[in-house]
Formats: structure tokens, sequence, C-alpha cells
């Protein structure tokens, strides 16, 4: 190392030591500050919704099938946004109705909140139809995706249903968690 810069580094090691000497004995000295813990706003960790935003009024029925939804998260033990997933899910895939066999409206056997289908290994027609079963399938879906509690809803969705139309779970995002907020705690 040559003498220059010998130079250079001992006096900027001397300027820190030097800093530390003089503020050290006055930081220790210091009266201590009666200090309360202070309230930190944290925003959520769950993405923002994404594209422009559906919405459709709910009758009893859907109602029901949303408290449903929540009911069978919290039973499985899982937080707020397992239930935003899955009533956004639910919104695209069956706008909250537990449907039936729709004969040829319909080319496969969906069936259910969340057209899950019985040759798919879903489970059975009964099995499907049951508010209860359905989420709760779908739920053990998501829970088998890494990472799905900071991934876009629409990711996470699609991840579990394997859609032909894998971006439209989004357009529920907003109301879906509208409808967790109401009655996540009713």
């Amino acid at each position: 190392m040559n003498t220059i810069m010998r130079k250079s580094v001992l006096s900027v090691a001397g300027l820190a030591f030097a800093g530390g000497v003089f503020a050290g004995p006055v930081a220790a000295h210091a009266n201590p500050v009666d200090a309360k813990p202070v309230a930190v706003a944290v925003q959520s960790a769950a993405p923002k919704p994404q594209g422009e935003q559906s919405h459709i009024t709910l009758n009893d029925e859907q109602t029901a099938n949303v408290k449903a939804i929540i009911a069978a998260t919290k039973k499985a033990g899982l937080p707020e946004r397992a239930a935003v997933i899955s009533i956004a899910t639910s919104l695209q895939e069956s706008k909250l109705e537990n449907l039936g066999h729709l004969g040829d409206m319909n080319d496969h056997d969906s069936l259910g909140l969340f057209q899950q289908r019985p040759s798919s290994g879903w489970g059975t027609p009964e099995q499907i139809t049951d508010p209860e079963y359905s989420t709760t399938a779908f739920l053990k879906g998501l829970k088998q995706v890494d990472g799905w509690q900071d991934m876009p809803l629409t990711e996470a969705a699609q991840t579990v249903q394997v859609s032909a139309y894998p971006d439209a779970y989004a357009q529920w995002e907003q109301q879906a968690t509208d409808l967790v907020g109401q009655h996540w705690n009713s």
C-alpha cells in the first residue's frame, strides 16, 4: 500500500474513532427518554386488485354462500386472504350460485360454487354441491400453492382452478375483499 493511501485510510479510521469517543460518552450519559410504544400503520401484504373490477348485487342465496365460504376458511384455520381468493374464484366460476348440472349449457361435468368436476377428482356431485366441502377442497388446493398469500389473486386462483380464462378472477378481487370485510366477523 503506498504512503498516500495508507495515510488516507488511517485518517478515516481516526475520524471514525474520534467520532465514537466524543459521541459515545455524551450518548451514554444522556437522560433517558420517556418513550412509549408508537402505533405504526402497517399496510396489508395483500396485493392491490388488478385491472378493471366487476360487481354484482347479491341475493340471499349468494350472501349465504359467501358466509359459508368464510366459515369454511375459518374452520381450515386460514386467514382472510384465503377467503378473498375463494370468494373471487366463486364469483367468477358461478356468481356465488351453487350450480347443479347445467345440461346443454355446460360441456363438462362442472358443479357447485367453484365449478369443480367429479371427473377431475374434486369429489362426488353431492360433495361438490356442498358449499363447505367445495370450499374446503378449493382451500386444500390453495394451500399447496407456494407463496399464495403474496401472489396476485388471479395467479393463486388459476393455479388451483386451471381455467381456460386465467385472468378472469382478477376482476372480482375488490368485491370479494369488501364481502370478506363485511362478513368475516359476523
